[in-house]
């Protein structure tokens, strides 16, 4: 099991290698094994395909942010924790985000806003009485805003005055849940 887990973490590693030199597209499963020193077989033993490589990368880097961040305490530690893979392995991410793939990529973005959000609202707002149907919205109002400031970051280049756009809007925007949690509450009283 460990000799696995080895293999597929180098094979992973090889072909994150490979997306910060070139498209997905002309990346091949020879260069990926050519890349790593194993065999074609060894590769498709473990992947069905490029796709499924990239779609584990991706969930496992969900799992890596929910691992980091088990508690958020405000929108601006969401967005900062959504933007590590991003910032992390820029050309990859590029590579997947104007590919095929780009959905794999997109889907597991949702999952880290969802989970980012979700755990400030339970963390920082845990002890507020507002209904569950408000929580969720409030939660999915602010997925909805760290996915598309994402996207919009991403498809503009992934430039680092963007970042401080982002940041100074968040800044702009200091108290506004907290706003909406006291609208909740005072409408139930």
């Amino acid at each position: 099991m460990a000799n696995m887990n080895i293999t597929k973490r180098v094979i992973r590693e090889a072909f994150l290698q490979l997306l910060n030199e070139k498209t997905l597209s002309k990346i091949t499963v020879k260069d990926i094994t050519d890349r790593c020193g194993i065999n074609r077989n060894t590769f498709y033993y473990h992947y069905q395909d490029i796709p499924e490589l990239v779609e584990e990368i991706c969930a496992l880097q969900v799992d890596r942010i929910v691992q980091d961040y088990p508690t958020l305490n405000s929108l601006e530690d969401c967005l900062d924790a959504a933007m590590k893979f991003v910032l992390e392995n820029k050309r990859a991410v590029m590579h997947i985000y104007n590919s095929d793939n780009r959905n794999v990529y997109v889907n597991s973005l949702w999952r880290v806003c969802e989970y980012a959000i979700s755990t400030y609202v339970n963390t920082v707002f845990s002890a507020s009485q507002i209904s569950q149907s408000d929580r969720a919205l409030i939660i999915r109002y602010h997925k909805c805003e760290c996915l598309g400031l994402l996207l919009d970051w991403i498809s503009t280049g992934i430039k680092e005055e963007y970042l401080e756009g982002i940041h100074r809007i968040y800044q702009l925007k200091k108290g506004s849940t907290e706003e909406l949690i006291c609208r909740s509450q005072e409408s139930r009283s």
